[in-house]
């Protein structure tokens, strides 16, 4: 709750936060907010400019483009929360793992870590991508299996802090396991780092997936995603400009608001920068 505060006292957190708030309730309640069915298809008014009845315009296939966005939405956000999700687990237990013990298993964790950082992750994901089915659950379990490097060395360098204060002598004194001590007295003292990596990581996530779409090896048409919609939009750019701004915008202002909430929260974590 006083991070909350804190956040939400910042002129930046409350901005972000409501932004996230919107993206949100877009996403849950898509099916209620949008005007049309996006898989509909209307051959009467293929590429039709923004009006009155489409604000957004139509696409190749007369789909409402303000529909398909709202649904975008869907996908991206499952997209962002999944991938983080994943990169969270394996990057909080190997990062537990290497600055609880040090020693040889730190010396190995930092080794594997070193070796993933090695190779680019666009294409280390777009090698593996491209010999799987592209699907969303694919995409999801890729993109968190290859970008929870950082959370580990967060989490490694918070460990060993947190390893040599009197509080976890007390624990080992009272005959606490490794494991109670490293969850339940170690890793709620880690926490803020592993929630500004979190809300970083959400948009990073939602431009990797939008840009596996782009590419063709993101989600796949007719399911609307920001990113193939874009891809629909790049052959008519000159005669249907709208079928590339709106998505691209959707993008920009998404990925732009986690990074901001990302921003704030490391500034109210750590007193040394916070200036309110």
């Amino acid at each position: 709750m006083e991070t909350f505060r804190l956040l939400w006292s910042h002129p930046w957190g409350r901005r972000s936060l409501l932004a996230a708030a919107v993206i949100i309730l877009i996403a849950l309640f898509a099916p209620y907010i949008a005007p049309y069915d996006p898989l509909a298809i209307d051959v009467q008014h293929v590429l039709e400019p923004p009006t009155l009845k489409h604000p957004l315009g139509t696409d190749l296939l007369g789909r409402d483009l303000l529909s398909r966005m709202i649904y975008g939405t869907r996908v991206s956000l499952e997209v962002g929360l999944v991938a983080v999700g994943i990169s969270l687990v394996v990057g909080t237990i190997l990062g537990a793992l290497a600055g609880y013990y040090g020693g040889l298993v730190d010396t190995v964790i930092s080794r594997l870590i070193d070796i993933m950082l090695c190779f680019p992750s666009i294409f280390l994901i777009l090698a593996v991508i491209a010999y799987l089915e592209p699907s969303i659950l694919n995409i999801m379990i890729v993109i968190g299996l290859t970008s929870w490097m950082g959370v580990a060395r967060l989490v490694r360098a918070e460990f060993l802090s947190l390893r040599e204060r009197e509080f976890v002598f007390s624990a080992r004194l009272a005959g606490a396991s490794d494991l109670r001590i490293i969850f339940y007295h170690l890793l709620p003292n880690a926490l803020p780092p592993i929630l500004v990596a979190a809300t970083l990581g959400i948009g990073n996530a939602i431009l990797i997936e939008s840009a596996l779409s782009f590419l063709g090896l993101g989600v796949q048409p007719p399911i609307p995603s920001w990113g193939n919609m874009l891809t629909e939009g790049k052959s008519c750019l000159e005669v249907a400009w709208w079928l590339s701004v709106f998505p691209g915008l959707a993008i920009l202002f998404t990925v732009l608001t986690f990074n901001l909430l990302g921003e704030t929260l490391q500034e109210i974590t750590n007193p040394r920068k916070r200036r309110f």
